[in-house]
């Protein structure tokens, strides 16, 4: 088998081009994606609260259902219908930055049963919460930049020199 190349392909120059695409964010796979991971986050946070509180049932350990009830409520009432609002890109885009907003508040919340000397449950329960918030904020600003709601400031990249021709 012989392998023949000519020397128009095999060095063939290369040229840069500054083209831009445009794209445009399917809304409606947005609001897909972006409610399922917003209800999502919702039940997870209170699962993970009812769980620590099973593991310990005590009126003075229910503190630990106030964060997560009021993350789910503001995830379920007031977040998650408007990341489901698939004809108002201005709707997603400030459902998204509150269920952001939220995964930050509930993340402080686990930090701080963390920080806390004495906890009736386990630590490690409070340490699940908080890689799914931190998770949970990873997803959420993730979509907002990467569907363009949020425009990140760019720095120009000085045109470096090259050795090829």
């Amino acid at each position: 088998c012989v392998f023949t190349f000519s020397q128009q392909t095999a060095f063939a120059p290369v040229t840069k081009s500054k083209t831009s695409l445009e794209v445009t964010p399917d809304l409606e796979v947005v609001a897909l994606v972006a409610g399922q991971e917003n209800y999502g986050f919702a039940i997870v946070a209170m699962g993970e609260a009812i769980w620590s509180f099973l593991e310990a049932p005590s009126l003075s350990h229910a503190k630990v259902l106030v964060p997560a009830t009021i993350a789910a409520i503001i995830l379920v009432a007031v977040s998650g219908p408007m990341v489901t609002n698939a004809s108002d890109a201005a709707s997603i885009k400030l459902g998204l930055e509150i269920a952001t907003g939220v995964s930050v508040g509930l993340g402080a919340s686990y930090v701080a049963r963390l920080l806390s000397p004495y906890s009736p449950s386990a630590k490690e329960i409070a340490f699940g919460g908080l890689l799914v918030a931190v998770a949970g904020f990873f997803s959420f600003s993730q979509n907002l930049i990467v569907d363009e709601f949020v425009t990140l400031p760019t720095v120009p990249i000085p045109e470096l020199p090259s050795i090829f021709p």
